[in-house]
């Protein structure tokens, strides 16, 4: 039995106390405002971006977005996923004058302009099935996954994709789910590169249950791990039973384990979407919490994402729910609910099947949808006035 949360009642001060700790803990609670920018994030939408995309290009889902050093931002999107009505212009014979799928790889600047377009079916010999996770390291070097059948690969690009630098495992591999095999992915999710540590997280959680470590410059394994820390020999390889909303704590992640992130203070947060949970690691795995976000939310869950805020502190975690379709936005060291943004809608603003985001060094933070919202917002911190 795993315990993550352990309370006792402090003993009775007294009196001649009080009023010196609570002037302590008001000095300290100054702070932390000082430190969070006076409270959590609040943002409003940006219709207009992005522009209109050249070459009468339209995207599909976005399966993965990240927001490199240069505060430019990378959509991967799924071109297949788009409708024939959609994708009009290339039927045999046309069939409307718009439009064409875009390239898989799309990266803006942050007015919303295409900088550069590249990747998608045939790309390089182990292109994805099914595109889903995009990362850009501070070498500007482009990594790139898939979580289609199979899809048990890792690519690391080049910035303009014209070379394949390396990659762990190929696609086409419909071998079983198997935990302890370090050679290959297992579908994978999403991706986050530590520069100074040369190494890239794995969050392999489409068909396996883990998060697999590398380095980044060799592409060797170095550590993994599952739920809790265990070894990834202890990770059961079965399909896990439907998730039940107040049933037993599940002692693996379940598929998908959806995003990997680093903090500033060096946490490891995983987002285990179905169980609708976040577990919060070391970089060397050891387990040290958990926090559950609306556990009773069924369906795809409820934790799709976690990234640290733009404060200097990282106070808090933005967490996509693409099955709510609202944006959370938890106390990083509690796990408490401080606020939310967005709805269930097709408006600007709102979300369908809100699937991840990035945020710039500014605060701004992008997110895209897949299933048919097939779309990128833009929202801007507001401010006091606004």
């Amino acid at each position: 039995m795993n315990t993550w949360w352990q309370s006792a009642k402090a003993p009775a001060l007294a009196a001649v106390l009080c009023s010196s700790l609570a002037l302590a803990f008001t000095q300290v609670a100054m702070a932390d405002d000082d430190d969070d920018g006076g409270g959590p994030p609040k943002y409003k939408v940006d219709p207009s971006w992005p522009k209109q995309l050249p070459n009468n290009w339209l995207i599909g889902q976005v399966g993965g977005l990240a927001v490199d050093s240069h505060d430019h931002i990378w959509v991967l999107q799924r071109p297949a996923t788009l409708t024939a009505d959609e994708a009009g212009l290339v039927q045999t014979p046309p069939r409307s004058q718009c439009c064409a799928p875009a390239p898989s790889v799309i990266e803006f600047d942050k007015q919303g302009n295409v900088l550069q377009a590249w990747g998608g079916p045939g790309w390089v010999k182990d292109w994805p099935a099914t595109e889903h996770g995009i990362w850009v390291d501070k070498q500007d070097h482009v990594w790139v996954a898939g979580n289609g059948g199979g899809d048990r690969m890792l690519l690391k690009f080049s910035n303009d994709g014209k070379t394949l630098l390396g990659q762990i495992g190929h696609a086409g591999d419909n071998s079983a789910e198997d935990n302890t095999d370090t050679t290959k992915m297992g579908r994978v999710a999403s991706m986050w590169v530590d520069d100074a540590a040369h190494e890239v997280y794995v969050a392999d959680g489409y068909q396996n249950k883990r998060i697999v470590v590398y380095d980044s410059d060799t592409l060797k394994f170095k550590r993994g791990w599952g739920a809790y820390g265990k070894p990834l020999s202890a990770i059961s390889n079965a399909n896990a039973p439907a998730y039940v909303a107040g049933g037993p704590v599940d002692q693996d992640f379940r598929n998908p384990m959806h995003y990997v992130a680093l903090t500033k203070d060096g946490l490891v947060y995983a987002s285990d979407r179905v169980n609708d949970r976040i577990q919060v690691f070391n970089k060397q795995g050891v387990f040290l919490k958990e926090f559950f976000l609306r556990p009773e939310t069924l369906g795809n869950g409820s934790t799709w994402q976690a990234i640290g805020s733009a404060d200097p502190r990282q106070a808090y975690l933005l967490v996509p729910d693409g099955e709510n379709n609202v944006v959370w936005i938890l106390n990083r060291s509690t796990g408490a609910v401080v606020s939310s943004f967005g709805h269930n809608g097709r408006n600007a603003g709102q979300f369908h099947w809100v699937h991840v985001g990035g945020l710039d060094s500014e605060g701004t933070l992008y997110l895209g949808e897949v299933d048919t919202g097939k779309r990128v917002q833009r929202f801007v911190l507001r401010r006091n006035d606004d």
